[in-house]
C-alpha cells in the first residue's frame, strides 16, 4: 500500500521525502518498481501473442473491441486501451473489405417492356383475392462460397412466396424456374396480373 501511494504521488512530492515520511526504504521502493515494470512487460508479451493469434484468426477483421471481447470469452481480463496499444506496437490493423454489390436485373435492353398496370398498389387490402396479383424480383444472398442469386414470386394478397429459384448466375432461367414453380403449385386461372421490374430476365421473349 505504501509503495502504491508513493507511486501515485511521485509527480507531486519527492520520492525521498515520501519514503522518509512513510518509513519505506528507497532501495526497496525502486526494487518494487522494477519488479512491477518487469511483471507488466511479461504480461504484455503474453497478451501480445494472444492478440496476434486472435487478429490472424479473424482474417484481420477484428479491431481492439472485438479482440477484447474474444479475450474476455477466453477468461482474460484486459483493458481496451492496453489491447489497442499492443495492436499498434505489433502493426496489427483492421483489413477494410470493399463490399461488392452485385447487380441483379439489367433494364438496358431492347426487349419490349410491358406497361405498369399495378401502379404501386402493393397493399394486401387493395387486392380482391389470392392468385390475382403476383410480384417478382431478384435479389442476392452472401454465402461463404460467394454470392447466390434468388428469384422470388410473391402473392400480394396472402404475402406468401408461391415460387422461387436460386442460382449462381443471372441467366433468364433463374426467373423462369421461379415462374414455373408458381404456376405448377398454384394453377392460377385467367385474370392474374404478374408484376416485375423491367429487367432483361423478365422482358426476354422466353419469360
Amino acid at each position: 500500500m505504501k509503495d502504491t501511494a508513493i507511486t501515485a504521488h511521485q509527480r507531486y512530492f519527492p520520492v525521498a521525502l515520501m519514503c522518509r515520511a512513510l518509513e519505506v526504504s528507497r532501495s526497496g521502493f525502486y526494487a518494487a518498481q522494477r519488479l512491477a515494470v518487469s511483471s507488466r512487460a511479461k504480461r504484455d508479451e503474453e497478451l501480445r501473442t494472444q492478440v496476434r493469434v486472435i487478429h490472424q484468426a479473424s482474417r484481420r477483421t477484428y479491431g481492439s473491441p472485438r479482440v477484447q471481447a474474444e479475450l474476455r470469452a477466453q477468461g482474460e481480463r484486459c483493458g481496451r486501451k492496453r489491447i489497442a496499444r499492443l495492436m499498434r506496437q505489433e502493426g496489427l490493423r483492421v483489413k477494410v473489405r470493399r463490399r461488392m454489390r452485385p447487380t441483379t436485373t439489367d433494364s438496358k435492353h431492347t426487349h419490349r417492356v410491358a406497361p405498369n398496370v399495378l401502379d404501386r398498389c402493393f397493399a394486401p387490402q387493395q387486392i380482391a383475392a389470392t392468385n390475382r396479383v403476383w410480384a417478382s424480383d431478384i435479389t442476392y444472398v452472401p454465402t461463404r462460397e460467394g454470392w447466390l442469386y434468388l428469384s422470388v414470386i410473391l402473392d400480394l394478397a396472402s404475402r406468401r412466396v408461391v415460387g422461387w429459384s436460386m442460382g449462381r448466375t443471372l441467366e433468364a432461367g433463374l426467373a423462369i424456374n421461379a415462374l414455373v414453380m408458381a404456376l405448377e403449385a398454384r394453377g392460377p386461372g385467367g385474370g392474374l396480373l404478374h408484376h416485375s421490374d423491367r429487367g432483361v430476365q423478365y422482358a426476354a421473349r422466353d419469360y
